[in-house]
C-alpha cells in the first residue's frame, strides 16, 4: 500500500506536518517495501486560498491509497474523498513513527474534516 504523509522535511526522520494543505512536503511511502519519495509542496505553504484543495489534488495524483496528517479541513476532505484516498490522523511524531503507527493500525481513519476551513 502507498501512503502519503505530510511532513516538515524530506526525510523519514522529519516531523510530520500537522497541517494538510500547507505542509511543506508530501512523503510517499510504500508500506510493503519501506521505499519512499519526497514531493515538494511549498507552492501551497503561502497560498492565499485553496491550499487544501490543491494539496488534495497533488496527493490524488500521487496514486496513494491513504494520507496521514494531523488535521484536514472540509475542502481537502472532499477532494481526497472524491479521489478515494483514505485519511488518517496522527499526533506530532516523525514520518517513520507515523508509518509504524499506520502499519500497526494505531491511527484513526476519519470520515469527515476535523478542523474548519481556513477562511470560515
Amino acid at each position: 500500500m502507498k501512503i502519503a504523509i505530510t511532513a516538515q522535511g524530506e526525510e523519514l526522520t522529519s516531523e510530520i506536518d500537522l497541517r494538510f494543505g500547507r505542509a511543506k512536503w508530501l512523503i510517499v511511502v510504500d508500506t510493503e517495501t519501506d521505499d519512499f519519495q519526497a514531493h515538494d509542496n511549498t507552492v501551497n505553504v503561502n497560498a492565499a486560498q485553496g491550499a487544501g484543495i490543491q494539496t488534495g489534488g497533488n496527493v490524488a495524483n500521487l496514486n496513494v491509497d491513504a494520507v496521514v496528517t494531523g488535521n484536514v479541513g472540509p475542502n481537502a476532505f472532499r477532494t481526497l474523498n472524491a479521489a478515494g484516498v483514505k485519511i488518517f490522523l496522527a499526533e506530532k511524531q516523525t514520518v517513520a513513527e507515523a508509518v509504524d503507527s499506520f502499519k500497526a493500525g494505531k491511527l484513526k481513519e476519519v470520515e469527515q474534516a476535523n478542523v474548519e476551513g481556513h477562511w470560515v
